[in-house]
């Protein structure tokens, strides 16, 4: 277990560095995720494992792509990709339309879908204003720290 000065010593040692993301595990059933965006820091706390519940949701009806290319074009838009390893989500909740499809105008700063990682569940939110052009995984798929999920035009 890690004590308050322990971890704001380990914050002022992120920030100030090029890190983008670290991990402080605090408890069996406890951690800190921090990502830097822009040069802002964004903390969430973990809740108990026993409180966390996991959420599966059906794929919307669709249709589709005939054959899909295994690296998404440029004339497709920009790639928003994975911030972790987990599992893609594409609503809050089984019962929920999906948080964007192909074809929804997003702003920034919009939530694009879940990522489960370590029985949390992550927002993914939108970089940049625009339309999601492609979906480039499927609901309950595993994802790579770095794939393309979405991409905006």
């Amino acid at each position: 277990m890690y004590s308050i000065d322990e971890i704001k010593e380990l914050l002022a040692a992120f920030d100030g560095s090029k890190a983008t993301a670290v991990d402080i595990q605090l408890g069996a059933d406890e951690y800190i995720s921090i990502r830097q965006k822009n040069e802002k820091s964004i903390v969430t706390a973990a809740v108990p494992a026993a409180e966390a519940a996991p959420v599966i949701v059906q794929p919307a009806a669709a249709a589709a792509p005939a054959a899909a290319p295994s690296a998404p074009a440029e004339s497709e838009g920009t790639a928003v990709e994975s911030p972790m390893v987990g599992v893609f989500y594409a609503a809050p909740s089984p019962d929920s339309d999906p948080y964007v499809t192909v074809g929804s105008t997003v702003n920034k700063g919009d939530v694009l879908c879940l990522i489960e990682a370590m029985k949390l569940m992550n927002e993914v939110t939108a970089e940049k204003s625009g339309t999601i052009t492609k979906v480039c995984v499927e609901n309950g798929q595993v994802v790579e720290y770095g794939q393309p999920i979405f991409m905006i035009k």
